[in-house]
Order: C-alpha cells, then structure tokens, then sequence
C-alpha cells in the first residue's frame, strides 16, 4: 500500500475532522502553525494604488543597541490596500545571516538556536535589503522600539521609512489580551511559530496582523496603520516612585537606562491625543503626593517614532 504523504488532501481533511472534533468536546484548544504560502485570509485582490510594507524581526547578540549586532534578519514583504487596509499578499521574503566576528553567548545560542558555524563567514545581502527598502512605505515589528536602533545602524536607509509596532500601537489590555509577546498573541488566536528565529517571527507578525481583534472586531492591521500614521508623545516618568514600578509595567511603561539624551525613567509612547489623559494618570496614580511636575514630554513624529532619534 501505497504510503500517504503530509500534505495529501485526504490527510488534511481528516486533520479537520480531527481538530473539529476536538473542539467540540470543549476540552481542548488546538494551535496551527502558521503557512502563509496556503493562507486563506489574504484577500488577492490586485488594487490601483497599493502599497507594499515589511514585517522585520531580527536576532542579535545581545541587547545592547550601541554595542551588540544583528546576526539574523527575516523580512516579509507583503501588498496591501491603503483605503481599506487589505491585505493582498506576500509579494517577497528574505532571510540572511550575518558573522559578527566574534563568539555567541551560550544564552544566545540557547535562544535562538544559531550557532558560530551557521554564521561563520556570513553576511547580509545588502543589495536584496535595500530594494525591499526602497520599495517599502512602512516597516512592521514586534517591538519596533528594540528592532529599528539595530537594523538602522546596519542599514542606514531603514531610517527614511515610518516604522509600525504591533507591541505598543495596539491596545492590547482594551482587547482583553493582557501579556503582548508574539507567541502568547499568536496561541490566543490559535497560532503557533518557530519563536527567536527572525523569518518565522516575521511570519508571524503578519500572521497576527491578518486577525481581528477579539472585542472590538477591527481588523489589526487596520489599527495598525491608523495608529502608525498619527503624530504622538513620548512621556517621561521622571523620579516616579519606586512601589509604582509595577503599575506602570502594568500601564505599558518601560524603563529607559539614561542614555544618549533620555532620563533614566519609565517612559511611554502615545498618541497625541492620548496625552492628556496620561498625564492625568501619573498625576493621580503615579504621584499622588506631587511631583508630576517632574514629568517629560516630547514630540514625535511618525517617520522617527522608535528611532533613536524619538528620545
């Protein structure tokens, strides 16, 4: 007898037989691993007008953005509709490796699974960046914040193109969805990836961008680019005190080192209009015995939101 291959059609629809049962019973949650080669929910309607944007994600040796280097890169590059915010489809990928010239860290290699000899003598296709660069409006990432410093210093035209995070510029708690990391995002829509490798991260941003959010119904991407394209504040916690350190973890705050031009303190980026209200938070919440007057705020605009040049 001849044996059935993984992807004979007969195998997957046993596979959603399986699974529909399973969810039947109440009893379990069955998780998919992302393909978006045979993704359905790409719309695949060529519009006038469209537009293309990046979902990037990147490993690197460490997290020190002055100090520490990208060693692996995945980009996906997909169409989309910018009136309707569809998404048509993926239109390029790339996946490079680069040697930083010296050894990995253990906890790096345990991380992400990359070692020295997968990188020994590697190096990015600057060419093949450059024109996914040149043709992109947008650049998405899970936690722009970390990822843009890095890939800028890499590949200085990356600083020309707005930047989108699907950490910070969706609102996560409204939607009932309290921890924000990719995996966790991902498993409450039923999804899985091959987590701290940079294509497969990337997949899975547009992976997460091609759900609706689970309260509101809104498609993510949708308010993701409404949320890209609006001028914001980044707000500076300056003294809070020490037992609010949680509340403001909890609020989306995260704490900055004090380097370059920004204060040591929990900081936050918000849009314009949010302003306001934030510092009515801290004033109430945060310092409500004084000392908001401490409180920093700064102008961003959307083409430098995550950059170093934002603080």
């Amino acid at each position: 007898m001849k044996k059935r291959t993984s992807n004979h059609p007969y195998n997957q629809l046993e596979a959603e037989i399986a699974i529909t049962g399973l969810h039947a019973t109440g009893e379990y949650q069955v998780l998919r691993k992302i393909n978006l080669d045979r993704d359905h929910r790409f719309s695949h309607k060529q519009r006038v007008g469209s537009r293309i944007a990046l979902c990037l994600d990147t490993e690197t040796t460490g997290l020190d953005q002055n100090s520490d280097q990208v060693i692996e890169l995945g980009i996906v590059a997909f169409a989309y509709d910018p009136s309707t915010a569809e998404i048509i489809g993926i239109s390029r990928r790339y996946n490079g490796f680069e040697d930083p010239g010296v050894p990995l860290a253990r906890e790096i290699v345990e991380i992400t699974g990359i070692t020295d000899e997968m990188l020994r003598g590697q190096r990015f296709d600057d060419v093949a960046v450059h024109e996914l660069v040149a043709q992109a409006s947008l650049v998405i990432a899970h936690n722009a914040a970390f990822d843009r410093p890095f890939v800028e210093k890499r590949f200085p035209a990356f600083a020309a193109v707005p930047w989108a995070c699907t950490v910070t510029q969706i609102d996560w708690q409204a939607e009932r969805l309290p921890a924000r990391s990719l995996e966790y995002l991902l498993f409450k829509f039923g999804w899985c990836i091959n987590a701290h490798r940079a294509l497969d991260d990337a997949e899975g941003v547009l992976g997460l961008l091609l759900e609706q959010l689970p309260q509101s119904g809104q498609p993510i991407f949708r308010a993701l680019l409404e949320a890209s394209a609006v001028a914001g504040s980044r707000i500076y916690a300056v003294g809070a005190p020490f037992d609010k350190k949680e509340l403001l973890k909890q609020r989306g705050y995260r704490w900055s080192d004090g380097s370059g031009s920004t204060p040591k303190c929990w900081w936050i980026s918000v849009a314009e209009e949010q302003e306001q209200s934030e510092l009515a938070f801290l004033a109430t919440q945060i310092y409500p015995a004084g000392g908001a007057s401490a409180v920093q705020v700064r102008r961003v605009s959307p083409l430098d939101r995550f950059s170093t040049r934002e603080g």
